[in-house]
C-alpha cells in the first residue's frame, strides 16, 4: 500500500531544532512534489514548505523563511524538514504531502507528527 509517514516530531523548548523526515513506501518520490504543511491549535493547515520534482527548488513560508529548509533524498526515498531556532508559534501537527507531477498518478498525505514548542 503506498503511503506516506511522517516521524521526528516531539517536546522543544523555544530556539531549539527538530528533524521531521517523510518515508515513503509503495512508490518512489522521483517524480512527486512534495511539501509540508502545518496546522496550528484552531488555525486552517497551511503549507510551510514545498520542493520540486527534483528537490533541487523549494520553497518556504515567510513565517519560517531562514528558520527551515526542506530537502529530499530521492536514494533513501525520504523529504526531510529542518526546522531551527523554533517559536512556540511553530506549535502544530506537520503532515507531509506528496502529489505526483502528472496530476493523477498519486496523491499522499501522512496521519502527521506534533510538534510542541514550550518551555
Amino acid at each position: 500500500q503506498a503511503q506516506v509517514v511522517e516521524s521526528g516530531g516531539g517536546l522543544v523548548q523555544p530556539g531549539g531544532s527538530l528533524r521531521l523526515s517523510c518515508a515513503a513506501s509503495g512508490f518512489t518520490l522521483t517524480r512527486y512534489l512534495v511539501s509540508w504543511w502545518r496546522q496550528r491549535p484552531g488555525k486552517e493547515r497551511e503549507m510551510v514548505a514545498g520542493l520540486s520534482v527534483s528537490g533541487d527548488v523549494a520553497i518556504h513560508a515567510d513565517a519560517v523563511q531562514g528558520r527551515f529548509f526542506a530537502s529530499k533524498d530521492d536514494e533513501k526515498n525520504i523529504v526531510c524538514l529542518q526546522m531551527t531556532n523554533l517559536k512556540p508559534e511553530d506549535t502544530a501537527v506537520y503532515y507531509c504531502h506528496a502529489e505526483a507531477s502528472d496530476g493523477y498518478s498519486g496523491d499522499y498525505w501522512g496521519q502527521g507528527t506534533q510538534v510542541t514548542v514550550s518551555s
